[in-house]
């Protein structure tokens, strides 16, 4: 594409980072708007939004973050859209990264031409791979079951989130919303309902939101996944997730519901 068209810019970097203008926004703009070294790289198209294509570039896990902030700053900056595209962007790249060889036979796979697949000389095609989870918040009278979990836990200030967990083989996934609620903390839940889903990029995960009821038990964290849960009520939160992910949603329509 001409240099001087508008456009929309990822530049990814690392592990999940993304290059971010001054403003802590996508840069937007020809490619002239972007670092010198950088203004005649080779882009990929890989969506569109508000009329401007949307053009990635991997610079692959060891280069330079200097210049970079995770992609998790755009979702706690607010913006939404933004992050959006950025996840989808790097679960392209996470793909890319992950499949330069055929699983089937070895081979080296190249781009494919008119999708965004990769294939092998013998025929083999794979494409983005997608981990289906589910997230549900439970709710017992007017509290909500939060937990602190030990992957990103901070003793200091701990965030408390609802819990999650990936779809087994042959599994559907009111099934797996009583299993990994039961696995992780030792409740039994009832009237599982679906409510939402947001791609999560962190690697290539598509979560399901539900809500469900507490039906029996007595919380048991699982101490491989957790350091704590419990029952809270509104006026009595913990450090919650941030604005604009299913977690929040999920918690503030729990809550919304008990008063």
């Amino acid at each position: 594409m001409p240099s001087t068209e508008q456009a929309l810019w990822f530049v990814l970097g690392g592990d999940h980072l993304v290059l971010l203008d001054e403003q802590g926004r996508i840069p937007q703009g020809p490619q002239t708007c972007l670092p010198a070294r950088l203004q005649h790289a080779a882009f990929e198209r890989f969506d569109e939004w508000d009329g401007l294509p949307c053009l990635l570039l991997d610079l692959g896990p060891g280069t330079d973050t200097d210049a970079t902030t995770p992609l998790r700053q755009l979702m706690v900056a607010g913006d939404e859209e933004g992050f959006r595209l950025a996840g989808r962007a790097w679960q392209l790249a996470t793909f890319r990264r992950t499949h330069r060889f055929c699983g089937e036979c070895g081979a080296p796979m190249t781009p494919k031409s008119e999708e965004w697949a990769q294939g092998c000389r013998h025929g083999h095609v794979v494409y983005p791979r997608i981990s289906p989870c589910i997230i549900v918040a439970v709710r017992k009278g007017p509290a909500i079951l939060l937990a602190a979990h030990r992957r990103h836990y901070q003793a200091e200030d701990p965030m408390y989130t609802v819990l999650a967990g990936f779809v087994e083989a042959g599994e559907n996934l009111e099934q797996c919303v009583a299993r990994e609620v039961f696995e992780e903390s030792g409740i039994r839940v009832r009237n599982v309902r679906y409510v939402a889903s947001q791609p999560w990029p962190f690697p290539h995960s598509l979560m399901m939101g539900f809500t469900a009821d507490y039906e029996s038990g007595e919380i048991k964290v699982q101490d491989d996944e957790l350091v704590a849960a419990g029952f809270f009520e509104a006026d009595r939160l913990p450090r919650l997730p941030p604005q604009g992910t299913i977690a929040r949603r999920l918690i503030e329509l729990t809550l919304s519901e008990t008063r």
